[in-house]
């Protein structure tokens, strides 16, 4: 798919300067909204919303389908009666870093409250709305609060080491728990219906200002998932219901062990059986509540890194074919095209790049890759004819990080030399250049737009604590950066473009 020519920012609602701690879904993401359209950007670029897992990162959900409560406004559920606005004012102030731990024991119990609030007293169109999004999303959502609570109940052990009739999913066992737990069960499910309801409402409001939203689909799902619990045929799980093999990245220039990420590999053989269906209720959901999808780790669906799970690193993996056009080929027809992008950097195979062009899929192109030697330069802007580009992303320090500590001398010269002087930052040589680009997407972070330095670094990988924690002030939002970005999206013809028919609702099935 081609997507036509456009110009937007990569920010997470977790970094946006919302009350409670953490970025949300409230009236900080509306008024960025706003700062976007005054930018005249045409993309907001997000990364996994679901429910956060290990190392509270997005790429480590709970869920393939859930969304994360913490992104839920409560002051958006005190507009609509949920809970008393005097009940906010203990939350954190909207600054400083995200403190995950406070956050959950400041916030959730207030969206709790405020769920049962909305079960005892809602008016009856709301609780008409409710049932019926229990209704229609039954094939995940059922499973998923069951997993939730009883994760919950558990002190938050891993699925496989609750009592074996659970773990085992034997009917009598889930039952008996869906019983006693209904309560609870109707309260995160309440909790899952306001996350849709204010990502909905978000939506409308983008696409009225011709903004669209990339949102992102990491390849793995975490073993403490409630989509390997539901589905364990699905992956390669041993007799103790452990992975028996996991997910990473062989040994390379940036690490003599590899990258050992842990999550159980999928059965494609069992996939292939079965029509890929859940890949396709997969990305059929995702493309439903984002209008283009990236795909994290691209690489995996040509050839996947399969390491034993008794290994401690990813030094004795082995490659070993994934699905290929295969898994494409069933995804367009289930869904009329294939809205994605490609997120395939790092050392990519001729293989990997034939797939990509065969199925008409873009790849990236992250501009401070490409000073390095002579391979570094398909990185280069006048390189991305086709692809998504973007000057760095949530992987990589800032522009102004990396150029202060992270460039080698040699990439600061060649830079120099393909920019030329830039008086107002090196930041806005790298946008100029990415705005510039024959690519079709342009993307850069907010941190690089504001010229923040490491201090603004959203993740280090490979690095555990201390990610995920970034977040802008309110102030940083400014009238002057607006007008200059949108002059820039002027003259580089990327001006937004409106969708096809704001007054259908297809866009928020």
């Amino acid at each position: 798919m081609s997507f036509a020519r456009a110009a937007g920012i990569l920010l997470h609602p977790t970094s946006l300067p919302s009350r409670g701690g953490i970025g949300d879904f409230g009236p900080a993401a509306y008024r960025l909204i706003d700062f976007l359209a005054s930018a005249r950007q045409g993309i907001w670029q997000v990364l996994p919303l679901g429910p956060l897992g290990y190392g509270n990162s997005p790429y480590s959900s709970t869920s393939a389908f859930a969304g994360n409560p913490l992104l839920i406004s409560l002051e958006r559920l005190a507009d609509h009666g949920w809970i008393d606005r005097g009940q906010l004012d203990s939350l954190p102030s909207a600054s400083g870093p995200v403190e995950y731990d406070h956050v959950f024991a400041q916030k959730l119990p207030l969206l709790f409250e405020a769920a049962h609030r909305f079960l005892k007293s809602a008016p009856q169109e709301a609780v008409g709305r409710f049932e019926a999004f229990r209704t229609e999303n039954a094939w995940w959502l059922d499973d998923f609060v069951l997993f939730d609570s009883l994760r919950a109940r558990h002190k938050l052990k891993p699925w496989n080491q609750w009592p074996h009739d659970l773990a085992s999913r034997e009917p009598a066992a889930l039952k008996k728990a869906t019983e006693e737990l209904a309560d609870d069960l109707r309260v995160r499910s309440a909790l899952q219906f306001a996350f849709y309801e204010q990502w909905r409402a978000l939506r409308r409001y983008c696409a009225e200002r011709a903004i669209r939203i990339v949102g992102d689909v990491a390849i793995f799902m975490n073993h403490d998932s409630a989509d390997v619990w539901t589905h364990p045929e699905l992956f390669r799980l041993d007799g103790q219901l452990e992975p028996e093999v996991v997910a990473g990245v062989p040994p390379d220039f940036f690490s003599k062990t590899g990258q050992r990420w842990g999550n159980p590999l999928y059965r494609w053989d069992v996939m292939k059986q079965r029509g890929y269906q859940w890949w396709i209720q997969r990305l059929r959901w995702a493309t439903q509540h984002c209008d283009y999808i990236r795909l994290d780790h691209f690489r995996g669906f040509d050839q996947f890194w399969e390491i034993p799970a008794a290994d401690p690193t990813a030094v004795n993996g082995r490659w070993v074919d994934g699905p290929r056009d295969d898994l494409f080929l069933k995804l367009r027809e289930a869904l009329g095209g294939l809205p994605f992008f490609a997120e395939d950097l790092g050392y990519i195979t001729p293989s990997v790049h034939a797939l990509r062009d065969r199925l008409q899929i873009p790849g990236m192109s992250v501009l401070q890759f490409g000073f390095g030697d002579e391979g570094a330069h398909m990185y280069l802007p006048h390189r991305a004819a086709g692809k998504v580009v973007y000057t760095g992303t949530h992987d990589n320090d800032t522009v102004v990080g990396w150029w202060h500590s992270g460039a080698a001398e040699h990439e600061r010269r060649n830079a120099e030399s393909y920019f030329g002087r830039c008086e107002d930052g090196i930041h806005w040589a790298f946008i100029r250049a990415a705005q510039g680009s024959p690519a079709c997407l342009s993307v850069v972070p907010m941190q690089d737009i504001l010229g923040l330095g490491s201090e603004a670094r959203m993740n280090t990988p490979s690095l555990y604590g201390g990610n995920w924690r970034w977040r802008l002030r309110e102030n940083q939002m400014s009238g002057d950066v607006a007008s200059k970005m949108a002059l820039l999206a002027e003259v580089s013809d990327r001006l937004p473009k409106p969708f096809a028919s704001q007054s259908s609702d297809s866009f928020f099935a």
